[in-house]
């Protein structure tokens, strides 16, 4: 059931992807929310149709819809079958429903790499100049491992998209090229680094937004990789 708030000049969206850190980022929205008294939205971004979803994603999706109805939220959006970069997605969302504060949660790049190749931050700077932001952070209990910044890798796919590669996670018939994609901790979105062999070689790229940063090594590298086709 939705909340009479009483301030309209203010406005929250948390923005969610799928882990435990959305249920982090819901609530400190919440909080946010009843200490402006003002309206809550809640956002999820999906390059896959919900129909798509697995279902450790739906049971995700589900709970936050739970959570929403908790608070009191405005409204739950669920911006399905998007091609767009996340950071446009946010941005168009945001301007329509007038949101002045963003709550999102914290990359784990590290402040060297943001600074050298930028971030999925700084990309959201630049297309929401008019809203603050509320980065979340995640705590890490694993220390000294070489992978502490990134979750469990997972199968994932490669698509040609125009002139650049995107991951997907699901093997379809556009689907090219096949690796190993490990997400990092605390991003709400597919941001990480994508492995593959070659050659008997291993190989690795960043992922940013679901895309890979520099496709031109992607090709120099896997286009004579025979297709998936």
């Amino acid at each position: 059931m939705k909340k009479i708030r009483g301030r309209m000049d203010e406005s929250i969206l948390v923005c969610v992807f799928y882990g435990p850190n959305g249920e982090r980022l819901i609530k400190r929205g919440n909080k946010l929310a009843e200490m402006l008294d003002c309206p809550l939205y809640i956002l999820t971004v999906d390059a896959l149709p919900f129909d798509e979803f697995d279902a450790e994603k739906s049971a995700y999706v589900e709970r936050w819809k739970e959570l929403a109805d908790e608070f009191g939220a405005e409204e739950f959006v669920i911006r399905d079958n998007e091609s767009r970069p996340s950071a446009k997605v946010i941005a168009e969302v945001a301007h329509d429903l007038n949101i002045t504060q963003i709550v999102i949660g914290q990359t784990a790049r590290s402040r060297w790499e943001e600074i050298t190749k930028g971030s999925f931050m700084n990309s959201l700077l630049r297309e929401i100049p008019f809203a603050d932001f509320h980065v979340v952070s995640v705590d890490r209990t694993i220390k000294g491992d070489e992978h502490e910044e990134f979750e469990k890798g997972v199968r994932c796919y490669l698509v040609k998209d125009a002139d650049t590669y995107k991951i997907s996670f699901s093997q379809t018939k556009e689907c090219q090229y096949e690796g190993i994609f490990f997400k990092e901790i605390g991003t709400d979105f597919n941001n990480g680094i994508f492995k593959f062999m070659h050659n008997n070689k291993l190989y690795q790229v960043e992922v940013t937004d679901d895309r890979i940063e520099e496709p031109g090594v992607v090709r120099s590298c896997i286009e004579k990789v025979p297709s998936l086709k």
